[in-house]
């Protein structure tokens, strides 16, 4: 996953998905504002640009199709027998083949969304994901702004937002019970999740919120709330959709580059992600069916879900091959990644069954809106990446202490030179000695705040590993939070 990419020459070669390439391919920045991101030509381009590549194998880990010869019609059906054993078998494979078919068309004619989209109430319209909730009506009865809840800040503040104002409140606690509660966890995408609900003083500065009109009867949640300037218990509600952030460690040391072996239970939202029983690329567990990774991860060819398994609370890797393997029903990469720059490199797995939590297996929370972070934030990163540059896969999981740093730091000339997009975040030591390296993609970065472990980031891209002025580079999972709530909430 590592790579060495810089604009000096010197620096030696970067890790990509196909092997070794000179890393001096970089032309002059071209004049633009400071600061300002503008993607190099196409021409400059190796097959991909430097990122920690997925995988350092010691078997094969893309799919291999190996044609079968055909076999001489001369030798099969030959005798009558045989003939009308062809025959039938001919039109077995044809029935079948109706039989699926008619299946996957009545399935097509059942859904009226079948591509990813929402349908828009009764009207039969379908929309994109990424249009609900974006302050501008899309259905023709406003249904896709009507039902817009998050969470909001440290505390988990429960705010919906007003379509007429186009604004988000607080929800005033009043009247307010778990049922409720457990209505707006299912339009956050939270399919059967309900962990808490609690009255606390409102943090977010907010001076009116959304209110609980109680006699209002047995209708839509939606339909009950009304905008209000008063909240007689002066508290809102704080909700909690699944039980997130939290591990069984009571330590931590300071391989990832320059980390410490984990232990069982430090980071049990860890993943490791399997092609034919070969480790390639890291994730981190949000719900029970949901698994975030990196969008590089998941390139063709290995988009399809099938060539995926999923391991989690297993710390060593020849442990995986007697675990139990998690199969993945769909991988979405988000709509607009640019496998050039590594813009936008998030992605998202949906897990055929559930996982079972345990002490060894738990979520970590989505950042909320409002989580502030320091400019040199702690945070930790962990994985079965290479422990030093070009090495291979680790056997254990490893994990390591890193801190943010800004991104005019990170896109200064001497370090990525404007490479450094909102969507990415810069996290390790400009003097090198610790850092992700390749097989640590599409890991997590996380960092603990009012007590929770919260993930801000996924293990994109960078250039080598743990060299000077060349920190890791993460998707930024703080600008892809609605994003994931949209995709869980139109594939629950």
């Amino acid at each position: 996953m590592a790579l060495n990419s810089g604009s000096s020459p010197g620096i030696g070669p970067y890790y990509e998905n196909h092997g070794y390439q000179p890393e001096n391919f970089y032309p002059p920045q071209p004049p633009g504002a400071p600061g300002s991101y503008a993607p190099y030509p196409a021409l400059y381009y190796p097959s991909a640009v430097p990122q920690y590549a997925p995988r350092v194998l010691t078997r094969v880990s893309t799919p291999v199709i190996s044609p079968r010869p055909k076999p001489s019609s001369g030798t099969v059906c030959s005798s009558r027998t045989k003939k009308a054993l062809c025959v039938t078998f001919a039109l077995a494979v044809i029935l079948a083949g109706a039989v699926v078919a008619a299946v996957l068309i009545w399935r097509f004619l059942e859904s009226k969304c079948p591509v990813a989209g929402i349908e828009c109430g009764s009207s039969g319209t379908c929309i994109s994901p990424s249009l609900w909730c974006d302050g501008i009506s899309h259905c023709p009865s406003g249904e896709d702004e009507d039902r817009c809840v998050r969470l909001y800040g440290p505390n988990f503040i429960l705010q919906v937002y007003s379509p007429q104002r186009k604004s988000w409140y607080p929800v005033c606690q009043d009247d307010w019970n778990d049922s409720y509660g457990r209505a707006a966890c299912r339009d956050m995408g939270y399919k059967n999740s309900f962990y808490s609900n609690q009255g606390i003083a409102d943090d977010s500065g907010a001076t009116s919120f959304m209110k609980l009109n109680a006699s209002a009867g047995n209708i839509d949640l939606y339909k009950k709330l009304y905008h209000s300037d008063a909240c007689s218990s002066k508290t809102v509600v704080a909700l909690r959709c699944i039980d997130c952030g939290v591990t069984t460690q009571t330590s931590r040391q300071s391989r990832i580059v320059g980390g410490a072996n984990a232990s069982p239970g430090d980071w049990p939202w860890q993943v490791s992600l399997h092609v034919q029983d070969v480790h390639v690329c890291g994730g981190s567990i949000i719900t029970p069916e949901w698994i975030v990774t990196a969008a590089h991860c998941v390139e063709e060819p290995l988009s399809n879900p099938r060539y995926w398994t999923a391991f989690a609370g297993i710390l060593q890797q020849s442990f995986m091959y007697y675990g139990k393997g998690y199969k993945i029903e769909k991988v979405i990469p988000y709509p607009s990644y640019d496998s050039k720059t590594k813009n936008n490199d998030i992605a998202l797995m949906k897990l055929q069954v559930p996982l079972t939590f345990n002490d060894k297996i738990r979520p970590v929370c989505l950042p909320n809106p409002g989580l502030m972070l320091e400019p040199m934030q702690p945070c930790w990163i962990s994985g079965w990446g290479a422990t030093y540059e070009k090495g291979k896969t680790s056997e254990v999981l490893n994990a390591a202490l890193v801190h943010l740093i800004e991104p005019w730091r990170c896109n200064s000339r001497s370090v990525y030179n404007n490479l450094i997009t909102p969507a990415m975040i810069c996290a390790g030591y400009l003097q090198g000695d610790v850092d992700s390296c390749q097989g640590d993609s599409g890991g997590p970065l996380v960092t603990l705040k009012s007590r929770v472990w919260w993930l801000i980031g996924d293990t994109s891209w960078g250039s080598g590993c743990a060299k000077p002025n060349r920190p890791g580079v993460y998707g930024n999972v703080t600008v892809f939070t609605d994003w994931i709530y949209q995709q869980m909430r139109a594939n629950s």
